[in-house]
């Protein structure tokens, strides 16, 4: 005997329905839709440790492309089964098309990872079997209608009036889908094997579509004909953790749902639903400081079943418990309902699969790891903020980097939230998401452990960015495999770029990421490339760029124990290159370009003074020196600034320079521009020395009104990136000069005739009322 159970792939009522359904028909053998190679992973599902929601992971080994999911939830009709069977100590099987065919057939037709329920994520011309019967029913939304018509309806007796209703719709579906037919077929094969192996009272667990499929078995020979000669994949499949999230229709999963927390709360309740969801909901606003009462909760609850019994409901649903949560917990507040959708009705939950689960070696590593340094993965946003001087935390930043460098993005670097940051904190903000564990997979080819696929994967990043970079300057090629692979490395740091002229500054950057990692087997590849390629590259601009990086990686080694000593070495070597090639770079600059340069030049200033080499700091001071009459204006002010602030010219030199550039000789565009760059960055230098801020202000003063609307882009950008105190300063200071570059103008003492006594007195009196003063003090002091 073979019962067909079928269902909808995640519904509480549905998962009731089959578990009080089986329980009656005691079958000796259960056949779950789903691949047949998770047959020998079945156990794991009695595991303690194994918490859904869960998933089976089906990936072929070196090919990402190549991957699909077939998640579970508790409600879950399937798992019910799965669990069901093994509580009886049955057999149970999955009976779908292999995902070793099924990972073929995706690929070819180019489609998406596959879902749960065996419906490709990409188009599909197949109908929508609950839209259909919802809207055969007078239903708009085909949720509602299944809710009521299938969940709110215990019993095994809604399989069988489901059966006849999809049996209906097939009838009237001009072209059946193809890969339906196949996996069918498949089914088919299963079911005419179990019966061959001796089983007599089969229950059968799929998708309801394919019920009227299954109820009669044709004759073998057409069946094998459609399986016969399909493509074929070497497939690995494993348990993985899933969330709520990823069964969530806006996932983009294929057999999603639209609230997997409330699903979970109708089929884990004990009793009063509604009550205890309602509560919940309230225990989520208190979470956040918003004040409500039991009062309000017994409101809301009586409000929900008023609506259902007006609707014609059987129990108030999603909708009836939404509005009335929005009408009275968050009085009518979209915000907060928005927080309620996302804490409950979606929900943040992450499952869990046992230790025994089959992993890859990096995935055991990671685990191991997560465990010891007391790194739990989570579903929901949280945030770590790490002091590099303990040793844990150290380790974690290791870590977290390690992972970054190998492309599995669990943690993103923030600001930190503490003012004192320094450079002994890291703020990270951490999500597991389940595509992290296929990302897990895809890079066990670099290695076993984290440490050791991370070392690889910057050893191979940094020979390919470097034998790319030769290549097109050599023959103009296109990216290499190699290059490719580089430049695809898209990283929370900035990603990496595929312009092969920017390879040494992103050899540089990689230098500090070993650094950050502390990756110092990988360290000296990463160094050699650098090296190669910073004696090759001809262009200052490329030097200037990659300088900085380098230098701060170099100062890595005072908080992280890394020895800087051979960063050092090459910084001074690049260094040298650019100061000797400066003065050519700085020729024939448009104004883009002059900016570019500019800020360049800004940090290269920065890292000298950062790097310990007092030979290369004079060196560098001695070339901007040699510049500071040979370049654009914007430039040439910047030059000056820092020549000023590193000692090199006196207050009166710098005085005398911002004279001559800001004469009425001077065009106006070209005396705004080394205004701009004299001063941009910090206008402390006009708040302290009343001479520079006489001359600025004469020179301002004596523009004309064509003038004036020219130059004040430039002077906003300047002033613009000024502290509001900074700016609050140069007001008042300026604001006591006449322009003429002469002396402040004293304030003119003020006398008691010039005081408007009425408005002073109501002043008073407020005062008085704030001080609590007696009337007759008040009435004294108007």
């Amino acid at each position: 005997m073979i019962e067909l159970y079928g269902v909808r792939h995640h519904g509480p009522g549905s998962a009731r329905s089959v578990r009080a359904a089986l329980v009656e028909q005691q079958p000796d053998v259960v056949l779950i839709e789903g691949p047949p190679e998770a047959d020998g992973l079945v156990e794991l599902a009695a595991d303690p440790q194994m918490r859904p929601p869960v998933a089976l992971l089906g990936y072929v080994a070196g090919e990402s492309s190549k991957a699909a999911f077939w998640p579970f939830a508790v409600f879950s009709p399937e798992w019910q089964a799965m669990r069901y069977a093994l509580g009886a100590g049955i057999p149970v099987r999955f009976c779908d098309l292999p995902a070793a065919h099924q990972l073929a057939i995706a690929e070819g037709r180019g489609e998406g990872r596959k879902g749960g329920d065996g419906r490709w994520a990409g188009p599909r011309s197949r109908v929508d079997p609950v839209g259909e019967l919802a809207s055969a029913a007078g239903y708009d939304d085909p949720e509602r209608w299944w809710e009521d018509t299938v969940e709110h309806v215990p019993g095994p007796a809604v399989f069988a009036a489901l059966a006849e209703a999809i049996g209906i719709l097939r009838e009237q579906t001009e072209e059946p889908d193809s890969g339906d037919a196949v996996r069918e077929a498949h089914m088919r094969k299963v079911l005419r094997k179990t019966i061959k192996d001796g089983y007599q009272r089969i229950a059968v667990v799929c998708g309801a579509w394919h019920v009227p499929a299954l109820q009669s078995l044709p004759a073998a020979a057409a069946d094998d004909r459609l399986l016969r000669g399909l493509p074929k994949v070497k497939a690995t499949l494993t348990w993985v953790p899933w969330t709520y999230g990823r069964l969530s229709y806006a996932s983009g999963y294929g057999a999603g749902i639209r609230s997997p927390g409330w699903y979970d709360h109708l089929f884990s309740c004990a009793g009063q639903p509604i009550e205890r969801w309602l509560a919940k909901a309230a225990a989520v606003l208190r979470d956040e400081g918003i004040a409500v009462s039991a009062a309000h909760v017994i409101e809301a609850v009586r409000l929900a079943d008023a609506l259902a019994a007006l609707r014609g409901r059987p129990l108030a649903g999603l909708e009836e418990v939404t509005e009335s949560a929005r009408a009275v917990l968050c009085e009518g507040g979209d915000l907060l309902t928005a927080l309620i959708q996302r804490r409950l009705v979606v929900g943040e939950r992450l499952g869990a699969v046992p230790a025994a689960t089959p992993m890859v070696p990096l995935q055991r590593d990671l685990h191991d790891q997560q465990r010891r340094l007391r790194l739990r993965p989570e579903a929901s946003p949280h945030d770590y903020d790490l002091d590099l001087r303990k040793p844990n935390d150290l380790a974690r930043s290791h870590l977290l980097h390690r992972l970054a460098l190998l492309g599995i993005r669990w943690g993103t670097p923030r600001q930190g939230r503490t003012r004192n940051i320094g450079t002994f904190r890291e703020t990270w903000e951490l999500t597991w998401r389940p595509e992290l564990d296929l990302a897990l997979i895809e890079a066990s080819m670099w290695g076993s452990s984290v440490v050791a696929a991370a070392t690889q994967r910057v050893r191979s990043m940094a020979s390919g960015v470097s034998g790319a970079a030769g290549a097109s300057e050599s023959a103009g090629a296109s990216a290499s495999a190699g290059a490719s692979e580089f430049a695809g490395a898209s990283e929370p740091f900035g990603g990496w770029r595929t312009s092969w002229s920017s390879a040494l500054e992103e050899l540089t950057t990689l230098v500090e990421r070993c650094l950050l990692a502390d990756l110092g087997d990988a360290l000296p590849t990463v160094l050699a490339a650098v090296r190669d390629r910073a004696a090759l590259d001809t262009d200052v601009a490329h030097l200037m760029s990659a300088l900085p990086a380098l230098v701060r990686a170099a100062r890595y080694g005072d908080v992280r124990g890394t020895d800087p000593a051979r960063l050092g070495e090459v910084a001074i070597e690049m260094m040298t290159r650019i100061c000797a090639g400066l003065p050519a770079a700085m020729a024939s600059l448009d104004e883009a370009a002059e900016r570019v340069m500019r800020d360049r030049v800004d940090a290269v200033h920065s890292a000298t003074g950062l790097l310990a080499d007092g030979a290369s700091r004079e060196r560098w001071l001695d070339t901007l020196a040699r510049l500071l009459h040979r370049c654009p204006p914007l430039i040439s002010g910047r030059l000056t600034r820092l020549l000023l602030d590193a000692g090199r010219l006196t207050t009166d030199e710098a005085s005398s320079r911002m004279s001559r550039e800001l004469s009425a000789g001077a065009p106006a565009a070209a005396a705004a521009g080394w205004a701009e760059g004299f001063l941009a960055g910090s206008g402390l230098l006009l708040v302290h020395d009343d001479k520079l801020l006489a001359l600025a202000d004469g020179w301002l003063a004596g523009l004309s009104q064509d003038a004036f609307a020219a130059v004040l882009p430039a002077l906003r950008r300047t002033f613009g990136g000024f502290a509001p105190p900074e700016r609050r300063a140069i007001g008042e200071k300026a604001g006591r000069r006449d322009g003429t570059g002469r002396a402040p103008v004293a304030a003119a003492a003020t006398t008691d005739d010039e005081l408007d006594e009425d408005r002073a007195a109501i002043a008073v009196r407020a005062v008085a009322d704030i001080l609590g003063l007696p009337v007759s003090h008040r009435a004294a002091a108007s």
